[in-house]
This record gives C-alpha cells, sequence and structure tokens, in this order.
C-alpha cells in the first residue's frame, strides 16, 4: 500500500513555514467531572505534533470527542482537557479554538488545538463544502488516527480530497506497515485468533481470514458455535446455532486448503456465570446439559500454544475464555503468554485484547499493537479503509 508520509514531506523541507492540519485520535475516557481518566491517544499522537513543530510549521490538530450533536455544543463536548494534557506533554501552551471552519490564525512553530470536529455540521457525512473549507485551512493535511480510518468524515477524507498535499501520519503509517506484515506479506504459517461472544459480529472476518490463514484459532461464544458445528453438545452456553452452518462452511474452506480450525478438545465449565462459581475442567465430548463453557482446556490450551510458537505471522483479535474471573482466565494467560514468546510477527487488536495484553504484561513482546476497534477489525474483513484509499489516490494520482 504506497502512501504519501509525513516524514518524507518533512524531509523534503516542504513543511517549514507551512500550515499543518493533524487530525488525531484523542478521544480519551473521562470521569463524571470530566477529568481524563486514561491518556494513551493523547500521548501516541505528540510524535506527529513534535515533528511538524520542529520542522517550523504552523500546527492545528483536532479530534473528535465522545458523540456530540452536530451544530449543538455542549460544555461536556469539549477539548479543554485534552488541550491542557497535550500542553503539559509538550512543554507548551495549547490554546483551544472553537467556530474554526472559517479561518485559524496560528503562527509557524506554534500549535492550536481545534475544537472537537464533530462538532461541525456536515462532518459525519462528509459534506462537500465543509471539506473544501477545512482544505482551505491548511497546505499539508495529515491523517493520523487510525481509529477513524474507517470513517469517511470530513476530517478524515474530504479535508484529504482538496488539501494541496495529504498524507499519513507516524501512527497510521506504522498501522498500514504492521497490516501489510501481517495479511498482504505474512511469513508463515499465518495464525489467527478470532474470539468473542457472537459469530454473527465477525462473520465476515472469519469468512476472509478463512481464505488467508493456515489456522483459525475461535475462542468464545464463537468456538462453542464451532464446537456445536462439530457436533459437540455445548449445554446451556452461548452460541448462535442458527449460524451452524456458516461455521461448517468456514471449516470447509479451510480443509479445503489444507487448512484447520482446531477444534477444542477440553473445556472449563461451570454451572453459572459468575467470578465464583466453581470451575470443573471436563472432555469437549463430556459437557452436560446444564454446563457452560467458559473456557477452553488446560490441553487445549497448550495444543494451540504449540501452535503459536511454531507460527511466523499471529493476528490476534479477542480473549478465548472469561479471563476477567480468576478460575476462567487460564486459557487466554497461556495464549498470550504462547504469543510472547513465539518469534512470530504479531498484531493484535480491540479493547478486550489490549485489556488481556495489559494484564499479562505482554505489551513489549506483541510486534505491534493496534490503536483501532472498529478500524482493525474492518481490516481483518479485507475491506479497503476510506481513510487509506484516498491516501493512496492521492499519492498515486
Amino acid at each position: 500500500m504506497k502512501v504519501l508520509r509525513f516524514a518524507d514531506v518533512i524531509a523534503s523541507g516542504f513543511a517549514n513555514q507551512k500550515r499543518v492540519f493533524i487530525r488525531a485520535d484523542l478521544n480519551v475516557p473521562q470521569d463524571d467531572a470530566g477529568k481524563i481518566t486514561e491518556d494513551t491517544r493523547i500521548r501516541a499522537s505528540v510524535p506527529c505534533i513534535q515533528m511538524a513543530l520542529q520542522a517550523g510549521a504552523a500546527v492545528m490538530v483536532t479530534s473528535h470527542l465522545g458523540r456530540p450533536t452536530e451544530g449543538a455544543f455542549k460544555p461536556e463536548d469539549s477539548l479543554a482537557p485534552v488541550a491542557k494534557r497535550l500542553g503539559e506533554l509538550l512543554g507548551r501552551d495549547v490554546p483551544l479554538v472553537a467556530h474554526w471552519v472559517d479561518g485559524v490564525t496560528v503562527a509557524p512553530g506554534q500549535i492550536v488545538m481545534l475544537e472537537n470536529c464533530r462538532v461541525n455540521v456536515g462532518e459525519k457525512k462528509n459534506d462537500p463544502a465543509l471539506a473544501r473549507k477545512l482544505a482551505l485551512l491548511c497546505d499539508i493535511f495529515v491523517h493520523d488516527a487510525f481509529g477513524t480510518a474507517h470513517r469517511a468524515e470530513g476530517t478524515t477524507y474530504g479535508i484529504a480530497q482538496y488539501a494541496p498535499i495529504a498524507c499519513a501520519g507516524p501512527l497510521l503509517a506504522a498501522e498500514i506497515d504492521a497490516i501489510n506484515k501481517a495479511l498482504a506479506q505474512p511469513k508463515r504459517p499465518l495464525v489467527a485468533i478470532v474470539a468473542g461472544s457472537k459469530v454473527s459480529s465477525k462473520l465476515t472476518i472469519l469468512q476472509a481470514l478463512a481464505k488467508n490463514v493456515d489456522q483459525l484459532i475461535v475462542g468464545g461464544g464463537i468456538a462453542n458455535t464451532f464446537m456445536l458445528a462439530a457436533g459437540l453438545n455445548i449445554g446451556k452456553s452461548l452460541a448462535e446455532p442458527g449460524l451452524v452452518e456458516d461455521a461448517k462452511a468456514v471449516i470447509a474452506a479451510m480443509k479445503a486448503r489444507g487448512a484447520e480450525v482446531p477444534i477444542p478438545t477440553d473445556v472449563v465449565t461451570a454451572k453459572t456465570f459468575a467470578a465464583d462459581a466453581v470451575a470443573t475442567i471436563k472432555a469437549a465430548s463430556d459437557v452436560a446439559d446444564d454446563d457452560l463453557i467458559l473456557d477452553i482446556g488446560p490441553e487445549t490450551a497448550q495444543r494451540l500454544a504449540a501452535q503459536l510458537k511454531a507460527a511466523g505471522t499471529i493476528v490476534w483479535n479477542g480473549p478465548v475464555g472469561v479471563f476477567e474471573f480468576a478460575a476462567f482466565e487460564n486459557g487466554t494467560k497461556v495464549i498470550a503468554n504462547a504469543i510472547a514468546e513465539s518469534s512470530a510477527f504479531s498484531i493484535a487488536g480491540g479493547g478486550d485484547t489490549l485489556a488481556a495484553i495489559a494484564k499479562y504484561g505482554i505489551e513489549k513482546q506483541v510486534g505491534y499493537i493496534s490503536t483501532g476497534g472498529g478500524a482493525f477489525l474492518e481490516v481483518l474483513e479485507g475491506k479497503t479503509l476510506p481513510a487509506f484509499e484516498i491516501l493512496q489516490k492521492r499519492t498515486t494520482g
């Protein structure tokens, strides 16, 4: 995937004295008092902003925050806490500018934050009139918000159509590189872990991966549906019986390529869904009608761990059991540690996956941790993200 990179624009010397508009992802969680509770996304945006400032650019940065109503700004929609935190990280004042669509004043070497972009009328629908106005604000547009790359909005797509130069910031470029390495040119065997409560929410992902991966490990409620497809009793476990034929089709598609969907041979069950429920390990063929399957068993976990350690590339989306409960975390813990120990290039994404990575302290052992939930899933589905599409068009003409 060929896109112009901000690093290349800076290397050419073109950014000096130029107006640079950075679309970042600063949508951070806040408490009821509006205090930021976790600032990873703000810290991740700093390298791109520093690149622009050091190059002598006049820098504008914006983001969405929450779910504001277009044209109806409320105090809780404000990026003020974000501007304050960014200022602390940069060691300089970051003024916040409201009503900025019709013009922004910022000097070279200085930075301003533009108030919540999703308050602007026409942003979500990518209104062409708004997009053209946004493009007039800058000489260089930098997309550095992978978490929004699957949305064609004013500040993620429209501005890139009309700005004199449109390029990928370091965060977005890193995502592109990791995705290419994992999916476009993977070192084999390529193993994908797709877990979650419902097959229906990830059916298209499973179908897309079935055409490419060497092993497709399924977990959670998804695995239960695949166990049904394999003729096993799953008791009262979460599953989607209506999608058994789809699961069989995925298994068949993999088998036709000499690949496989490993079906659990043992599981961890309980009678109730609770942290203090009694956990029982049993063979997958011995599940009772009143059992809930809440994790894969130790035998299955070790078998999957061996496959992961022998992999060339690993794509991970979703824990394989209820890892939030200590009695049902072993499967996810074993898999996380196997990924950490594997020499494979690994890419992981999705909120629950990131929580598992943090819980088991393997951040440094995962090759790349994707910052975009929905965008990451759409990439796995084989979709071309709008942000990638427009940046490619602008690069290749």
